[in-house]
């Protein structure tokens, strides 16, 4: 599903996603609009990293292309930057990216 405009720099993969996916480069203190929200980014976010689409909680599963892909360590509120350092793989070692972690 794809709801990108042309001027916005986020994508919606799928209508139960609770992410969406960085289609263009931005920059710290760049305002976005999430869910009819206006949000100021507190960091950089690169092409193909997440941001939240929901405010989540730790344990949430974290749906990608309508299928969960992992887990909140951490909670987070709407925009904030969805990666490793804040989620695990709910099948690989994300540290390692390998079936036994090792």
């Amino acid at each position: 599903m794809n709801q990108n405009n042309g001027k916005h720099k986020f994508i919606l993969l799928h209508p139960k996603d609770n992410v969406l996916v960085c289609i263009a480069l931005c920059k710290s203190g760049e305002a976005i609009n999430v869910a009819g929200k206006d949000i100021i980014l507190d960091q950089d976010i690169t092409v193909g990293h997440k941001i939240a689409r929901d405010k989540l909680s730790a344990g949430s599963k974290i749906v990608k292309c309508g299928a969960p892909i992992g887990s909140m360590t951490q909670d987070v509120n709407i925009g904030d930057h969805v990666h490793m350092h804040n989620l695990k793989s709910d099948y690989l070692a994300s540290h390692l990216r390998t079936a036994t972690g090792e």
